[in-house]
């Protein structure tokens, strides 16, 4: 039986379902999986290369990343990346080979996630967070057609950075000067760690949500965060991160094997790994 050896590196990720993801298609195609966390929570030296180094000697398929490791992953990967994926300056999937490769499933995943769930273009977008899933989401929205992406962050140059990524469409804001974008966009993106159990709150005033048409949250555990609550009771059509998740296992597995499985068929098999519905921990308890 082949074997797909993987693992995820990143903070607070105990409550990931990408194994139980990855352990479900690896069952639609006859592997097994081997799955390791490294979660680098309480390890403030953490090397990523030495480790990365490390796992590639040790003979892994390959590492997920998330965050906040993204874009050293597509430091790692170098001209490894992906060539229409190289200018996102940060990759969730490194597949060892050889050759190494960089991959963007959050990108992809998005895109797919949009296209199944949504009916619209995103127009006007405003985004808190320009971290490295944020280098996904906002090319990702462009892509989709949005008229303008509004980008703010605690770190100004880390903003004006993605906005040159994203192109014309892009507008940088400082983080206190956000609500006027936030008032008039047709949607809300939160690519903040926050909403995470980690991370208590909301990227987004109450108060502020309301005029808008859709939200998405990256966040996916929990589900249904604050901010996703409160856009749902003002009536917005809300996008979970799980959607994004669902659509970037199917999209790392392919990374991984060269399977691309049809998300019709997958799809309906991952909603059972939806947080909430079942306490999952990796490694399974025997």
């Amino acid at each position: 039986m082949s074997v797909l050896r993987a693992g995820l590196i990143g903070e607070h990720i105990g409550r990931t379902r990408l194994p139980f993801a990855l352990e479900i298609m690896c069952a639609m195609t006859g592997r097994s999986l081997e799955f390791e966390l490294i979660d680098t929570a309480d390890r403030p030296g953490f090397d990523f290369a030495a480790t990365v180094d490390r796992l590639r000697r040790d003979g892994w398929t390959g590492v997920t990343v998330t965050h906040p490791f993204k874009t050293h992953a597509a430091a790692y990967a170098g001209e490894g990346m992906l060539p229409e994926l190289r200018g996102l300056g940060a990759a969730n999937t490194l597949v060892f080979g050889p050759p190494l490769t960089g991959h963007n499933t959050d990108f992809t995943g998005f895109i797919g996630a949009w296209q199944a769930q949504m009916d619209r273009a995103p127009g006007h977008v405003a985004m808190a967070g320009a971290g490295g899933v944020a280098r996904a989401l906002g090319p990702a929205l462009a892509r989709l057609g949005a008229t303008e992406i509004v980008v703010w962050d605690v770190d100004l140059a880390r903003a004006e950075d993605l906005a040159a990524l994203i192109g014309p469409a892009a507008l940088v804001v400082p983080a206190d000067e956000s609500e006027e974008a936030v008032r008039r966009a047709d949607g809300l993106v939160n690519a903040t760690p926050m909403g995470m159990a980690e991370y208590p709150g909301s990227a987004f005033a109450a108060d502020l949500i309301g005029p808008q048409s859709w939200a998405f949250d990256a966040v996916y555990t929990p589900t249904d965060t604050a901010f996703l609550q409160d856009a749902a009771a003002a009536g917005l059509t809300t996008l979970s991160g799980f959607a994004l998740f669902q659509h970037m296992a199917i999209g790392s597995f392919h990374a991984y094997t060269g399977i691309a499985l049809d998300p019709a068929e997958v799809l309906p098999k991952l909603a059972a790994l939806k947080p909430g519905q079942g306490d999952l921990a990796w490694p399974k308890k025997s």
